[in-house]
């Protein structure tokens, strides 16, 4: 080795190749030397990505606001809406208000206590769904960790970290976005100390401890110290910027939301409310159930269960859910946003198959699923029992409309044979058709209802063409009616920076008409392709055939139909000719 020339190249192709084996990725040393002028600016680009953090939080709801949002995808647990609601909304227009004070230096007060969540409740309630629509909403990462491999741990803490650090991954690598997220945390009833035994359960006490700093504010290092691909990623920063930055994210403003089922906490709390009733002249308590119970629940009972009294006061908010009864499912299957439907309708739409339930057999599925005891999860595996047979069947055959009844509810498998043994049937046809009709009418009215709100919202008309359009697309792809109005926005903005960038480009005043938008959209949808890129194609040779009707007419401004949309040549040739007869004139 002494006296040998050391060729630089050799050596980051010899460490490519070995981690590439070693780790099974594709994996590339970064060259030595100056950061190039590109990377430079790619560099300062990332860093102003990132300071945006706060700012991208679209963040003004109220209280109300988010409850009303959330009546339309959850049935029941009214008071559980009400607490998370509230306090979720304090915690984002609290930081928006007062995060200020960060930014132009001023002191912060100091032993804020963030409103870290607990939600008590069975399983199938809905708990794991309410904190995920809440999270979509308000538009910030979300990441979802389950307590019991924890428990497996210890109290040495790597896991918790890593649930932060996944918060970084979920904000595309934003980490000051990724400050503000949410971290769910399910069946943490787990992490309490097993009750009965001589002295202290030490691995689950510990998890309770490695929660403490991050659920109160500590700062959490992105790169593990243990990881080589960390170590590695961390030499290539350094040789690009000749820096060893350490990268950290703190846990001050993450909103921590904690869930369990917690099977004999309402004893608890029971044995403690009786023991204060005892003697003469005492009040005696009515027989509660284990929901009522728990509405009494205080932090000494949480401790009794097993729960260190540092972890439970980090956890200020407790809100409690209500078990799922047979009419509740059924609300949850009549809801038109219930996703167990509208993804069992998928299955089918796959195969170009259409679905549609009877009353009655909503009923029947209710009921069985109540049986199981597991909430709405029971619903899933309800509707499979009856569907499965009909989904590996159906697709080959020539059956386009499957009506479910409550006798396939009953007997899968002897409907299934006489619907094989005589597909059309005018009876069920027509009962398919009025099922299908009053769905689009339900659809259709609650679009209606919220027309006001969508316009000021989106800040585009809803004209009853478009209603139709937007309806219409809802029911072809089994989707929610406010992401197919979120996707006509975002069509609408192409189509409005397209037509700034053509009459800047060619020096005319073009624009679409609202007809031009809904057509775009159509096609957008059906095509399933980009709008930018369905304008770039079909408007191509548009800058030098209106320059020339500029030069003939004079003309400037060009605003564009329908017909632009569904035939552009076509378009263009009549544009051109009406031109030229104008001319001759």
């Amino acid at each position: 080795m002494v006296g040998k020339n050391i060729d630089i190249e050799e050596i980051q192709k010899d460490i490519s190749e070995y981690v590439s084996r070693k780790y099974g990725i594709k994996f590339k040393v970064a060259a030595f030397g100056t950061v190039p002028e590109a990377a430079q600016e790619k560099g300062e680009e990332e860093a102003q990505e990132s300071r945006k953090g706060l700012d991208s939080i679209q963040f003004a709801m109220k209280p109300g606001e988010l409850k009303a949002y959330l009546d339309q995808y959850m049935v029941r647990q009214d008071e559980a809406k009400q607490v998370l609601a509230t306090k979720i909304c304090t915690h984002f227009n609290r930081i928006k208000r007062f995060d200020l004070n960060r930014r132009k230096k001023r002191p912060e007060a100091v032993g804020e206590i963030k409103n870290n969540i607990i939600m008590i409740g069975p399983t199938g309630v809905g708990k794991t769904f309410l904190v995920k629509l809440i999270a979509n909403k308000i538009g910030v990462p979300f990441v979802k960790g389950d307590a019991t491999k924890f428990s497996e741990t210890g109290y040495v803490g790597g896991d918790v970290e890593d649930l932060v650090r996944d918060l970084v991954h979920e904000a595309k690598g934003n980490i000051e976005l990724a400050q503000y997220g949410i971290i769910y945390l399910d069946e943490v009833d787990k992490l309490a100390a097993s009750r009965g035994l001589m002295g202290p359960d030490v691995s689950r006490s510990g998890v309770q401890r490695a929660l403490l700093k991050p659920l109160e504010e500590t700062e959490v290092e992105l790169k593990v110290p243990h990881d080589p691909i960390a170590q590695l990623e961390a030499m290539q920063e350094y040789q690009r910027t000749g820096k060893r930055e350490k990268k950290k994210i703190s846990t001050k403003h993450i909103l921590f939301i904690m869930s369990g089922a917690f099977n004999g906490l309402a004893e608890i709390v029971d044995k403690r409310r009786h023991q204060k009733g005892i003697g003469f002249g005492a009040e005696m308590p009515e027989k509660d159930t284990q929901a009522e119970h728990l509405r009494h629940l205080k932090a000494e009972d949480l401790i009794r269960y097993g729960f260190e009294s540092e972890f439970i006061g980090r956890l200020p908010v407790v809100t409690v859910f209500e078990p799922l009864e047979t009419e509740d499912l059924y609300k949850i299957l009549k809801n038109p946003k219930s996703p167990i439907l509208i993804g069992k309708k998928r299955d089918f739409k796959a195969y170009g198959i259409d679905l549609q339930f009877a009353d009655e057999a909503l009923q029947r599925i209710a009921e069985n699923a109540s049986r199981e005891r597991t909430g709405a999860r029971g619903l899933v595996s309800a509707v499979e029992r009856v569907l499965m047979k009909f989904e590996h069947a159906l697709p080959s055959t020539d059956i386009r409309c499957l009506l479910v009844t409550a006798a396939m509810v009953a007997d899968p498998a002897g409907e299934l044979e006489k619907l094989l043994a005589h597909p059309a049937d005018p009876e069920r046809d027509a009962a398919f058709r009025t099922l299908a009709a009053s769905e689009e009418e339900a659809l259709k009215k609650l679009v209606t209802g919220r027309i006001l709100e969508w316009e000021s919202l989106y800040g585009l008309p809803f004209a009853e063409d478009r209603v139709r359009l937007v309806i219409r697309q809802s029911l072809e792809r089994q989707t929610d009616v406010e992401v197919v109005a979120e996707e006509f926005q975002a069509i609408q903005k192409a189509v409005h920076d397209f037509a700034g960038r053509f009459s800047q480009k060619n020096d005319l005043d073009a624009s679409f008409s609202d007809g031009a938008i809904d057509a775009l959209a159509e096609k957008v949808w059906k095509e399933q392709r980009d709008p930018a890129d369905v304008l770039t194609a079909a408007f191509h040779n548009y800058g030098q055939g209106l320059k020339l009707i500029r030069e003939k007419t004079g003309r400037r401004q060009f605003l564009i139909s329908a017909g632009g949309i569904e035939d552009p040549e076509q378009y263009l040739t009549a544009l051109i000719q009406e031109a030229y007869r104008q001319e001759a004139q």
